[in-house]
């Protein structure tokens, strides 16, 4: 893949990151997807899963509010965004970036800031009973607007940028501003994970119960997992959701399908331990989900944590539906993917109609072609 970092716009190329000397062997070059390693979806299962049970004691819930951070996307965004929906449906983008802060190089070196390698549109639809997920390839090509820069100053209005780079010019609110541009969706809230906070939460949760239908051994992710039945803990976890050599056509398209997989996954586990009945195990998990997830400030408290966990709470995986983007492969580079228009408006419209997103919106993209080699549950 040509591409390399270098201007603060784009994120560095794909083959630039899987060079062993870059770090991470497998991270990206995407020919279609945004989920990289992190899988943040962890965001919505350390959601809906982990603050389901409730601490009780105030002092409990003031250490709660103490591990969140939160970010005011509102005030930086303005008002010139996408109508606020009123029916009761709820629109959140989930976010995984590739930070390897605390991780000591363990992920590569080398590498500096943070990019959007998974980003995920749920919408929650008005009976909170149904939830489509919409994952947005991180090698997306798009419009990305003006952004203000985190340290000061603004992003000038990008055409054709990488979809990840928004993430890296002006953090997450830049990144909301970007999937409101190409969807027409507003985004009620946001959140995010890292790679640190990913494992913490697979491993408190006691693992999570895969199926593989084939070996599957990535050199670039590490990942080393016979046919059949595993219960993966952190970094085995962190190593599936990261993996993309191994699967599919080598790009992110099979990634994609991995980590879409693992949510399920997450939630069968979370929903398994009985974290409702037990509201012990269900405050350990919140102060490792809280330790470990950012958001905007319209949640970043226990109580409003909690309240969204509730409102989640009745999504089984059955009522999920998980699509990728409708893509096509960037005929002037192949490491990209540009999305398909008519089929991409079907997408956006059925979230913003508040309905299920058809079946022919994505029977044309190139990722309906890759299929999962993992199932849920063991």
């Amino acid at each position: 893949m040509p591409h390399t970092s270098g201007d603060e716009g784009h994120a560095p190329s794909a083959d630039a990151l899987d060079h062993p000397d870059y770090g991470a062997a497998n991270l990206h070059r995407s020919r279609g997807r945004s989920r990289k390693r992190r899988l943040r979806v962890i965001t919505y299962t350390a959601l809906g899963a982990v603050l389901v049970g409730g601490g009780g004691a105030a002092y409990a819930w003031s250490h709660l509010n103490g591990n969140l951070k939160g970010t005011d996307i509102n005030a930086a965004l303005g008002k010139n965004r996408p109508d606020a929906g009123h029916d009761g449906a709820m629109n959140i983008l989930l976010l995984g970036s590739d930070s390897r802060a605390g991780t000591h190089g363990k992920y590569g070196t080398g590498v500096t800031g943070a990019r959007s390698d998974t980003a995920m549109v749920l919408h929650v639809d008005k009976s909170h009973k149904m939830a489509s997920v919409v994952s947005i390839p991180r090698d997306t090509m798009v419009d990305r607007p003006q952004c203000a820069k985190p340290s000061g100053g603004t992003a000038p209005r990008e055409r054709q940028a990488m979809f990840n780079a928004a993430y890296q010019v002006g953090g997450p609110a830049c990144t909301v501003k970007t999937v409101e541009k190409m969807s027409g969706v507003r985004m009620d809230h946001y959140l995010e994970v890292d790679f640190k906070g990913f494992q913490k939460f697979v491993d408190e949760l006691g693992g999570v119960d895969i199926t593989t239908h084939r070996a599957i051994k990535d050199t670039g992710s590490h990942l080393s997992l016979s046919a059949g039945k595993h219960t993966l803990k952190g970094e085995q976890a962190l190593a599936l959701v990261r993996t993309r050599h191994a699967v599919g056509d080598g790009s992110d398209l099979g990634r994609i399908q991995l980590q879409q997989t693992f949510i399920k996954a997450l939630i069968h586990r979370a929903e398994s331990i009985g974290v409702v009945s037990n509201p012990a195990r269900a405050y350990e998990l919140a102060d490792t989900a809280t330790k470990t997830v950012s958001a905007d400030s319209g949640l970043a408290s226990a109580d409003k944590l909690l309240g969204l966990a509730k409102d989640l709470k009745g999504i089984s995986p059955d009522h999920m539906n998980m699509v990728t983007l409708p893509v096509s492969y960037d005929a002037q580079d192949a490491g990209r993917v540009l999305p398909l228009a008519k089929a991409s408006h079907q997408v956006w419209q059925a979230l913003r109609d508040d309905r299920p997103i058809p079946k022919s919106a994505t029977e044309n993209s190139v990722a309906a072609r890759t299929d999962s080699p993992v199932s849920a549950g063991a």
